[in-house]
Parts: C-alpha cells; sequence; structure tokens
C-alpha cells in the first residue's frame, strides 16, 4: 500500500465494482455467477470472490476458482502478472491465472485452498511446513536476476521504516519527537539501512508469511500476494517468514531454522553471507527494518483505513524490536527512545 492519505472506497462505489466483476465472469462461461461469495479481504483495496466452476469445466478447472477485485487505479494489476508469471517459472505454487480483464482491475484465478499457514501450524507440525516454505523461497531466490524487478534502494528501507515515526509514535502515541530524539532515530536508521543495503540481492516478495501461505497436500505452499516484489536483500523473506508479525517462536527455534536455510542457501550457491554469525546479524537487521515498517503501517491500518484488528498485533512486533534492538550496540539507543516516548505516550493516553 502506498503510503499517501488516502480514503477508502465506498460501499456504494465496491458494490458497483462486484456488479462489473460479475457482469465480466457471465461472459466468461466459466463459473456459476450467483454463488460468488467473499473468499478473503486484504490489507489493501483488493477483494477476493470465490465462485463455483460451471459443472462442465470442474475436471479441468477444479471446484472452484477466485477473482480478484483490483481497483486499477489503487492497485497494480499488470505487476502481479508479472511475478505470477516469475513464481511459476520458478516452480513455486502460485495461483494460475484462467482468465483476465487487466483493464478493469479483474483476474480470474486458481484456487489454492482456505487453510492459511496461520490456521494450521503449530508446534508439531512447524519444521516440516516452514521447511517448505523454505524451499519454496530458495526455488524463487534461485531466479533472481537484476533489471526484473523494482529495486528495494536505499530510499526504499527509509520510505517503509520513516512510517514508524509518522503513524506509530506520531499518530498512535501522539507523540512529537524533539530534536536530539530525532537525531537519535536517524542515526539508528542509518545503521539499518547499512546494513540492509549491503546485503546481497536476490527476488523478494516482501510479504512472505504465515497470512500468505496456503497449506496444501501438494506442491505445498501456495503463495500468494506476491504483486509487490521487488529486487532487494537476501534475508528480507526470512524474516518476513520466521519473525512473523502473527506468529511468534522460541528464538532458539527460529535461530535453529535460520541456519537451515542458510546451510541449503549456501549448498546451491545463493549469495549469503559465508559467516553465519555475520547472516544472523543480517538477519536480524532486516528483520526489525520491516518491524518498524509493520508498526506504521498496523497503524495506519487502524487510523486511515478503519481495520482496527492490526492494533492487536502490535506487542508481538514491539517485543521482536525491543529484543533486537538490545542484542546490538548501535541499536541500544532506540530501545531508549522507546522507553522514552512510550512512557511519555501512556501519561497523555492514546488518542483515538
Amino acid at each position: 500500500m502506498s503510503s499517501l492519505y488516502q480514503t477508502s472506497p465506498s460501499s456504494a462505489d465496491r458494490d458497483a465494482r462486484l456488479a462489473q466483476l460479475n457482469a465480466w465472469l457471465a461472459t466468461t462461461g466459466l463459473v456459476d455467477v450467483g454463488s460468488g461469495r467473499p473468499a478473503s479481504a486484504d490489507a489493501s483495496f483488493r477483494r477476493y470472490f470465490r465462485y463455483d466452476v460451471t459443472p462442465a469445466l470442474r475436471d479441468k478447472l477444479g471446484a472452484t476458482l477466485v477473482a480478484m477485485d483490483a481497483p486499477p487505479e489503487r492497485e497494480n494489476v499488470p505487476a502481479f502478472i508479472h511475478v505470477q508469471g516469475l513464481l511459476t517459472a520458478a516452480g513455486v505454487n502460485a495461483p494460475a491465472i484462467v482468465a483476465r480483464k487487466v483493464e478493469d482491475g479483474f483476474l480470474l484465478l486458481s484456487d489454492l485452498g482456505t487453510t492459511t499457514y496461520l490456521a494450521r501450524l503449530n508446534p508439531d507440525n512447524a519444521a516440516f511446513m516452514y521447511s517448505d516454505a523454505v524451499d519454496a523461497l530458495i526455488k524463487f531466490q534461485l531466479t533472481s536476476q537484476p533489471g526484473v524487478l523494482p529495486e528495494f534502494d536505499r530510499a526504499f528501507v527509509l520510505r517503509e521504516m520513516n512510517l514508524f515515526p509518522e503513524w506509530y509514535i506520531g499518530r498512535h502515541l501522539n507523540v512529537t519527537l524533539d530534536e536530539k530524539q530525532q537525531a537519535t532515530l536517524d542515526k539508528v536508521f542509518e545503521a539499518i539501512t547499512a546494513n540492509v543495503l549491503a546485503q546481497q540481492q536476490v527476488f523478494m516478495h516482501r510479504d512472505f508469511h504465515s497470512r500468505n501461505l496456503m497449506f496444501l497436500d501438494q506442491n505445498n505452499p501456495g503463495v500468494l500476494d506476491f504483486q509487490d516484489a521487488v529486487y532487494g536483500p537476501v534475508t528480507y523473506d526470512l524474516a518476513s517468514l520466521l519473525r512473523d508479525a502473527y506468529i511468534q517462536w522460541d528464538e532458539e527455534i527460529v535461530l535453529d531454522w535460520v541456519v537451515r536455510y542458510w546451510q541449503s542457501a549456501k549448498q546451491v550457491g545463493l549469495p549469503v553471507n559465508p559467516d553465519i554469525d555475520a547472516f544472523y546479524r543480517d538477519f536480524e537487521f532486516m528483520a526489525l527494518q520491516r518491524h518498524l515498517k509493520i508498526l506504521g503501517i498496523f497503524c495506519r491500518l487502524n487510523y486511515r483505513d478503519n481495520k482496527p484488528h492490526y492494533l492487536g498485533d502490535l506487542p508481538t512486533v514491539m517485543d521482536y524490536v525491543r529484543k533486537t534492538a538490545n542484542r546490538y550496540t548501535e541499536l541500544k539507543p532506540l530501545l531508549r527512545l522507546l522507553d522514552a516516548i512510550e512512557n511519555k505516550g501512556q501519561q497523555v493516553g492514546y488518542t483515538f
């Protein structure tokens, strides 16, 4: 989602788009238009609807298909199609595009089911489920080349992190940083940026986590929500997966999973740091960059987009931020800054 201040489309606009979507689907003859029901909502302006396939086509297409409604003025459907092609070429299980009307922002996709990783993960199955996810990630990374996807460059890294002071500190805590505090935050941001930009670059999904991975009996996992893919640091998707905003694991287990990824990646020739301690540090700095962004985004989803349930995940993300900042000398000033502003924010009281 862009960081511009946008208002959500009205329900009348959305109903008009649904009617338009159904009118297009009727012309394809692929699905029973009357069977449409919501498949999932999204943190963006996209919506998904599930439809029953016309009986004569079920052997070929499966029982159901999923239609994506992505308003073209707000969402980048050509990017979705482009990255879908890259994932499929890499042997990753992304939804197939069955029909399209790109100018209207409509796609009809194969259905990867209803079971997200988040719904199924538990301590007994996590090791093999994450192993499947890492295998898919490595397949995608192995096909990487520059010039194919937008670059996750310095401006990009900082633009994401600046959502944290804007929406978390400013809007959520109702705190304005003084000059000294701003200088402290800038210095921490610079340390993070220097680390992540020094990492080797690969194809990067950018939201490779438990809500965007579908558990499947064959060719697991199914991968969704990939249209924002870029070319960036090799640890980013691993950090999304293992330092997930929606589910948290013991740090010893995560370290074990990181080591397993690192060994596999080295074996197949991916450009990971040859030293495991340095690689883990890269992973931690990358996860911190992502978590600062997420704190801002979750607050923005609440205050701007009227999606308050994301605020329930703030404590998990903040726990990651504090633990990581506490482990590295150049990040410890962030911990002191958080103590100061959260204390001040609590005295003032949150503004809703």
